[in-house]
């Protein structure tokens, strides 16, 4: 088992609510909330000045604002997060060959495997060097961990944040994780999290005092050992480069079984949603739903529908979860669901299928224009993604800050101007188009001069 501190784990801050302050000039400082909308839609992140009022990832938008109703509410904008995470992965390969990314905004790197550190003081620099180097590369700020196992080096990059460095240094270890929480470990969700403290268990160094026999008797051989291990500082799991992800999924315990086929139903689509967050957050798609049940009396039944083609689509693998669910008897309760998704890739096919009509987050939608009752064709009102970019002739560039009764508002700005002016169009009016993204970070001219040179050897 290594002793340095040579196992960097880095963790970008309020990730896609930051890139939309950076964006935004007149959002900077502001409490921003992404995600989905519509009347079911869940807080995919929020920034700290959101957090203040006590907004939090995952949490349904509805309550987001009874919470914080005077904050900026935008729908994604995923392929601008990919991108930006892809400048940040550069960062940390070329720190080492040894980079695993956990989603867009999160990834471990074994610096002693790329040559980049050694011993604390190389360590150190390194961290310090890689946070100015994304700051200056995306206008963004990352936290830093640094360890001797993944493990700790997640821990230290929790206590970091925001926009901070720890490195819990070697001989440390034990002390540090003692008095924490025993849902700090890898591996203790809310359900083990909740038999534990029916045993009496609560901090890491109880589990520790427990013992490795009682540990198994509690939770089982497999994860008896590894959770001891974890309490007493132990974790020797390498830094996988770019591991294969076969499925992506989520599930639920609950502590008393669901009977209402409603409240089911309602928990099934919770759990897709989440699931594909955690499929967006991964820059994957996939192409079969897999839908988990064990109902009351222990039996687990898994049910699976294969597309044809791979989706990322919140609305399909809702749709696609609740068909499966309607192949399943559920009359004596329910202990656990989930959903998941197999088959993966990284692109979509949603030309292929049109298995749901839902919110598309990356643009303002085109609809089919319907038919009047004489026959004619009536002109359909785009709609305008709340955060999305547009460009208008006469004032340049800008995004949607709102849109509703035939109306759009726009305020017109850009990562590097001052906060702009905010004008109100119709809906359809000739001289506003959907835009792509502006860079977070002006490019330098020598830097501007390449990208145009590429572009026309491509070309």
């Amino acid at each position: 088992m290594r002793t340095a501190p040579t196992i960097l784990h880095l963790d970008m801050d309020a990730f896609f609510a930051s890139v939309e302050q950076a964006s935004k000039p007149s959002l900077r400082g502001k409490a921003v909330i992404v995600g989905g909308l519509g009347p079911r839609g869940v807080v995919a992140t929020c920034s700290y000045e959101a957090r203040v009022f006590g907004v939090h990832s995952a949490m349904p938008m509805a309550q987001a604002r009874r919470l914080a109703p005077n904050a900026a509410y935008l729908v994604p904008r995923f392929g601008l997060y990919r991108s930006i995470s892809d400048q940040v992965m550069r960062l940390l390969r070329a720190l080492s060959p040894l980079v695993e990314p956990l989603s867009l905004d999160e990834a471990f790197v074994d610096l002693e495997a790329g040559g980049a550190a050694w011993d604390e003081e190389s360590a150190l620099l390194a961290g310090v060097r890689l946070r100015t180097d994304i700051r200056a590369v995306t206008g963004l700020t990352g936290s830093v961990g640094l360890a001797a196992s993944k493990m700790l080096a997640k821990i230290a990059s929790e206590q970091a944040k925001p926009d901070g460095l720890v490195l819990i240094e070697p001989g440390t270890e034990r002390a540090l994780l003692g008095p924490m929480p025993v849902r700090t470990l890898p591996g203790v969700g809310p359900a083990t999290g909740d038999h534990l403290r029916r045993a009496g268990i609560t901090t890491v160094e109880e589990i520790a005092e427990a013992g490795e026999d009682e540990l198994v008797r509690l939770l089982g051989k497999a994860h008896g050992h590894a959770l001891y291990a974890m309490a007493l500082a132990r974790d020797d799991r390498p830094v996988v480069a770019e591991r294969e992800t076969k499925s992506v999924s989520v599930e639920d315990t609950y502590d008393v079984d669901i009977h209402d086929r409603i409240r089911v139903a309602l928990e099934v689509q919770r759990l897709a949603d989440r699931c594909v967050r955690r499929l967006r957050g991964a820059g994957l798609s996939g192409r079969t739903i897999v839908l988990k049940v064990r109902r009351y009396d222990f039996s687990t039944l898994t049910r699976s529908e294969t597309l044809r083609g791979p989706t990322d689509d919140q609305a399909v693998v809702r749709e696609a979860a609740a068909r499966l669910l309607d192949s399943v008897d559920t009359t004596g309760g329910v202990r656990l669901l989930g959903v998941g998704v197999s088959g993966l890739a990284d692109y979509t096919q949603e030309d292929l299928f049109a298995q749901a009509v839902g919110e598309r987050p990356e643009g303002p939608a085109q609809e089919e224009a319907p038919e009047s009752a004489d026959g004619a064709t009536r002109p359909v009102e785009r709609r305008w993604p709340a955060g999305h970019d547009v460009l208008h002739t006469e004032h340049g560039h800008g995004w949607v800050q709102g849109s509703g009764l035939g109306r759009v508002t726009v305020r017109f700005e850009t990562p590097d101007s001052v906060p702009g002016r905010v004008r109100t169009f119709r809906t359809d009016d000739p001289a506003l188009e959907p835009a792509d993204p502006l860079p977070l970070v002006a490019r330098r001219p020598d830097e501007a001069a390449d990208a145009e040179g590429q572009d026309r050897s491509s070309a």
